[in-house]
């Protein structure tokens, strides 16, 4: 799109670097979907969110994830909404998702990356991304206290299981969501998260100044397998540009296409039209690839900032990345099986 703003959506209309233009949209889309409805504690989930991410939220420090930070969190938040949007508006009242399911969702999105936020007695952690590998049981589990306190305490369990599918610790088909409602919910939000960090305009120059920074911290860069062998996925941040496409071509877009039943056409729904989330995301990668044929990096000049808080800090050298203190570490842990899996996906990571 000609003249999109830098904190704009994909449609050039939405600031999603502001809580409350996100919230007050997604609310007015919701509203007129559902007319109603109430949404109230739609509104208290986005507050309690802007509040998590910059430090105001009890037993929280601010998000210091240059990568994950609330735009992100906004943005797909925002994906989320028109989505459901699109599936509801495109398929008869039995087979619609409804309002409560509706905001259920969005919720999910606005604290899909909570695990990446360090509690109170995590000062002493580095960074927020050293939580990488288990930073979706800890949404999980931030997800599981936090939703009885706004009036779904009955969707608390379901909602836990699913955030995983914005993750890798488990396999999308093992996690355990029986209603083909509620899995349909998992899907989108899944998806959301992929598609709007992806059309992103900034989307390369994050990965490349922000994203392999999280990589290193958070053990992904370079791993150390339990028989003790250590594997290179990213050498730098140049090596992660480079790897884009194929992550694109046969990670993400596999991903959604296959394992998240391809919910990115109800954008198109919404829209009622074209999908700019994947118009924006092929645009990126076409561009990416000529970069790439000419071996000419420094083309990736885009204005790239973060709205997390605090100085950046550099990350541990990948010789020896550092890892959170047993204290700081998620009350709830995924199983050891899970951890194995989520190694062997860690270069699918975004």
């Amino acid at each position: 799109m000609q003249g999109r703003l830098t904190q704009n959506d994909v449609s050039n209309h939405v600031n999603v670097e502001d809580p409350e233009h996100v919230g007050t949209s997604v609310i007015r889309l919701l509203s007129a979907r559902y007319p109603g409805a109430d949404l109230g504690a739609l509104g208290h989930a986005f507050a309690d969110t802007k509040a998590l991410f910059r430090g105001a939220y009890p037993g929280y420090l601010p998000c210091d994830t240059l990568y994950h930070d609330l735009r992100h969190t906004l943005d797909v938040s925002l994906a989320m909404a028109r989505l459901i949007d699109g599936h509801d508006r495109s398929h008869p009242d039995a087979e619609r998702l409804g309002s409560r399911r509706a905001m259920l969702g969005v919720i999910i999105a606005l604290l899909h990356d909570a695990g990446y936020l360090r509690q109170a007695p995590e000062q002493e952690v580095g960074n927020g991304a050293i939580f990488t590998k288990v930073h979706v049981s800890r949404s999980a589990d931030f997800l599981s206290r936090y939703l009885p306190t706004i009036g779904f305490a009955a969707e608390a369990g379901v909602a836990a299981r699913l955030v995983h599918f914005t993750g890798y610790e488990f396999e999308i088909e093992d996690i355990d969501v029986a209603d083909p409602k509620d899995r349909l919910l998992g899907y989108m939000v899944g998806t959301a998260d992929l598609i709007a960090q992806m059309s992103d305009r900034a989307y390369l120059e994050k990965c490349r100044d922000f994203l392999y920074d999280e990589f290193v911290w958070g053990g992904i860069a370079r791993e150390k397998l339990l028989d003790g062998r250590e594997v290179v996925n990213y050498r730098s941040a140049e090596d992660l540009i480079r790897k884009t496409p194929d992550y694109y071509q046969h990670v993400a877009r596999k991903r959604i296409d296959h394992k998240l039943g391809s919910v990115d056409r109800y954008a198109a729904a919404h829209f009622d039209g074209a999908n700019p989330y994947q118009s924006a995301i092929a645009h990126t990668m076409l561009f990416l690839r000529h970069v790439l044929d000419k071996d000419d990096l420094t083309r990736l000049r885009r204005q790239c900032y973060s709205l997390s808080a605090g100085p950046r800090t550099e990350p541990a050298a990948p010789s020896s990345p550092q890892h959170p203190p047993r204290s700081a570490l998620p009350l709830s842990r995924p199983s050891t099986a899970s951890i194995a899996r989520g190694r062997r996906a860690s270069s699918r990571r975004r």
